[in-house]
């Protein structure tokens, strides 16, 4: 499996971007190679529709109230429709997605159930919303290996 984690302040213009290198990627991959994401719009989709583009598998983290799905941010519900449509694989953890604390712990899930993690990351260390760089120095301290995705023109919307 490849995780692929990163920012949510993404512009526009970086998605595309981004979408179009992590499809590249993941076609260079050995058959079989699939992608990890945690539900929700914006980058996870963006890995959805670039898995399916390059003929890979995609498997999706859901929350869960138990054993069955729990409930997703508003802003997100139309993506994760999306995503498990593309999905392969659906994987429930009980986790609120409202709770930021919560949704890394489930990123780092993802992370140590991952041989690779894909980190779309432009360098930046972690502040109080944003734990791109935990998860990358949590990979590393694990023996995952990283790939860095920014390419040239990338950029975070600042709020």
């Amino acid at each position: 499996m490849i995780a692929v984690v990163g920012h949510r302040d993404l512009s526009n213009r970086t998605l595309e971007l981004v979408e179009a290198e992590l499809r590249a990627r993941l076609e260079r991959l050995a058959e079989g190679a699939a992608a990890f994401v945690r539900a929700g719009a914006g980058l996870p989709l963006v890995v959805g529709r670039a898995a399916r583009e390059a003929g890979r598998k995609l498997a999706v983290l859901l929350p869960a109230q138990g054993v069955v799905p729990g409930p997703v941010p508003e802003r997100d519900r139309r993506a994760t429709g999306e995503l498990l449509v593309l999905a392969g694989q659906v994987r429930l953890l009980a986790f609120d997605p409202a709770d930021r604390d919560a949704c890394v712990g489930a990123d780092e899930r993802l992370v140590e159930e991952s041989r690779t993690v894909f980190a779309v990351w432009d360098g930046s260390h972690s502040d109080g919303r944003d734990a791109t760089a935990h998860l990358v120095a949590f990979a590393r301290a694990r023996g995952i290996r990283v790939e860095i995705v920014w390419p040239e023109g990338s950029a975070r919307v600042r709020s």
